[in-house]
Protein backbone atom coordinates (compact mmCIF):
# COMPACT_ATOMS: atom_id res chain seq x y z
CA UNK A 1 0.00 0.00 0.00
CA UNK A 2 1.02 3.58 -0.69
CA UNK A 3 0.04 6.68 1.26
CA UNK A 4 -2.09 9.03 -0.84
CA UNK A 5 -3.56 12.43 -0.08
CA UNK A 6 -7.19 13.21 -0.79
CA UNK A 7 -8.36 16.81 -0.84
CA UNK A 8 -11.83 18.09 -0.12
CA UNK A 9 -13.76 21.22 0.80
CA UNK A 10 -17.29 22.28 1.61
CA UNK A 11 -18.91 25.61 2.29
CA UNK A 12 -20.91 25.93 5.50
CA UNK A 13 -24.18 27.93 5.43
CA UNK A 14 -23.72 29.51 8.87
CA UNK A 15 -21.32 29.72 11.78
CA UNK A 16 -23.02 27.25 14.10
CA UNK A 17 -21.79 24.04 15.65
CA UNK A 18 -24.67 22.09 14.09
CA UNK A 19 -23.92 23.37 10.57
CA UNK A 20 -20.18 22.81 10.94
CA UNK A 21 -20.69 19.27 12.24
CA UNK A 22 -23.20 18.39 9.52
CA UNK A 23 -21.04 19.75 6.70
CA UNK A 24 -17.81 18.22 8.00
CA UNK A 25 -19.42 14.80 8.28
CA UNK A 26 -21.02 15.13 4.83
CA UNK A 27 -17.64 15.93 3.30
CA UNK A 28 -15.76 13.16 5.11
CA UNK A 29 -18.38 10.56 4.18
CA UNK A 30 -18.31 11.69 0.55
CA UNK A 31 -14.50 11.45 0.44
CA UNK A 32 -14.57 7.92 1.87
CA UNK A 33 -17.38 6.78 -0.45
CA UNK A 34 -15.91 8.29 -3.63
CA UNK A 35 -12.60 6.54 -3.01
CA UNK A 36 -14.09 3.21 -1.87
CA UNK A 37 -12.24 3.44 1.43
CA UNK A 38 -12.58 1.50 4.60
CA UNK A 39 -12.12 3.79 7.60
CA UNK A 40 -9.19 1.56 8.61
CA UNK A 41 -7.27 2.86 5.57
CA UNK A 42 -7.29 6.43 6.89
CA UNK A 43 -3.88 7.34 8.28
CA UNK A 44 -4.62 10.93 9.39
CA UNK A 45 -6.83 13.90 8.62
CA UNK A 46 -5.89 17.57 8.57
CA UNK A 47 -8.91 19.93 8.69
CA UNK A 48 -8.98 23.69 8.34
CA UNK A 49 -11.75 26.25 8.79
CA UNK A 50 -11.87 29.82 7.60
CA UNK A 51 -11.65 32.50 10.30
CA UNK A 52 -15.40 33.10 10.18
CA UNK A 53 -16.09 29.52 11.36
CA UNK A 54 -15.39 29.42 15.08
CA UNK A 55 -18.46 27.71 16.54
CA UNK A 56 -16.93 24.20 16.64
CA UNK A 57 -13.87 22.12 15.87
CA UNK A 58 -14.26 20.18 12.59
CA UNK A 59 -12.26 17.29 14.10
CA UNK A 60 -14.94 16.92 16.78
CA UNK A 61 -17.42 16.07 14.01
CA UNK A 62 -15.09 13.32 12.78
CA UNK A 63 -14.74 11.93 16.30
CA UNK A 64 -18.53 11.91 16.59
CA UNK A 65 -18.53 9.63 13.53
CA UNK A 66 -16.44 7.15 15.50
CA UNK A 67 -13.07 8.24 14.12
CA UNK A 68 -11.51 8.16 17.58
CA UNK A 69 -8.33 6.25 16.68
CA UNK A 70 -7.45 8.35 13.62
CA UNK A 71 -5.06 11.26 14.21
CA UNK A 72 -7.04 14.45 13.51
CA UNK A 73 -5.74 18.01 13.45
CA UNK A 74 -7.66 21.29 13.17
CA UNK A 75 -6.14 24.57 12.01
CA UNK A 76 -7.33 27.97 10.93
CA UNK A 77 -7.16 28.62 7.19
CA UNK A 78 -5.04 31.57 6.07
CA UNK A 79 -7.27 34.66 5.94
CA UNK A 80 -6.73 35.83 2.36
CA UNK A 81 -8.62 38.95 1.33
CA UNK A 82 -11.46 38.09 -1.05
CA UNK A 83 -11.38 34.34 -0.36
CA UNK A 84 -14.54 32.27 -0.11
CA UNK A 85 -16.14 32.58 3.33
CA UNK A 86 -17.25 29.75 5.65
CA UNK A 87 -15.22 26.90 4.16
CA UNK A 88 -13.95 23.71 5.75
CA UNK A 89 -11.06 22.09 3.91
CA UNK A 90 -9.68 18.59 4.39
CA UNK A 91 -6.46 16.80 3.54
CA UNK A 92 -6.96 13.09 4.25
CA UNK A 93 -3.97 10.72 4.17
CA UNK A 94 -4.94 7.17 3.28
CA UNK A 95 -3.38 3.81 2.49
CA UNK A 96 -4.36 2.99 -1.07
CA UNK A 97 -3.41 0.93 -4.10
CA UNK A 98 -4.70 3.76 -6.33
CA UNK A 99 -2.39 5.94 -8.36
CA UNK A 100 -2.56 9.72 -7.98
CA UNK A 101 -4.81 10.06 -11.01
CA UNK A 102 -7.28 7.50 -9.61
CA UNK A 103 -7.90 9.49 -6.42
CA UNK A 104 -11.20 11.38 -6.30
CA UNK A 105 -10.96 14.76 -4.59
CA UNK A 106 -14.32 16.01 -3.32
CA UNK A 107 -15.53 19.60 -3.42
CA UNK A 108 -19.14 20.11 -2.38
CA UNK A 109 -21.53 23.02 -2.72
CA UNK A 110 -19.99 26.35 -3.64
CA UNK A 111 -16.56 24.99 -2.73
CA UNK A 112 -16.45 23.33 -6.16
CA UNK A 113 -15.30 26.78 -7.38
CA UNK A 114 -12.10 26.45 -5.33
CA UNK A 115 -10.68 23.66 -7.48
CA UNK A 116 -12.86 23.01 -10.53
CA UNK A 117 -9.96 21.06 -12.03
CA UNK A 118 -10.12 18.53 -9.18
CA UNK A 119 -13.89 18.58 -8.70
CA UNK A 120 -14.68 17.32 -12.19
CA UNK A 121 -15.93 13.73 -12.37
CA UNK A 122 -13.45 11.29 -13.88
Amino acid sequence: MTIRGIRGAIDVPENSAAAMDRCTQELLRAMVAANNLDVGQIVSVFLTATVDLDAAYPAAAARAMGWTNIPLLDAQEIDVQGSMPRVIRVLMHVESECSHDQIHHIYLGNAVRLRPDLAKPR
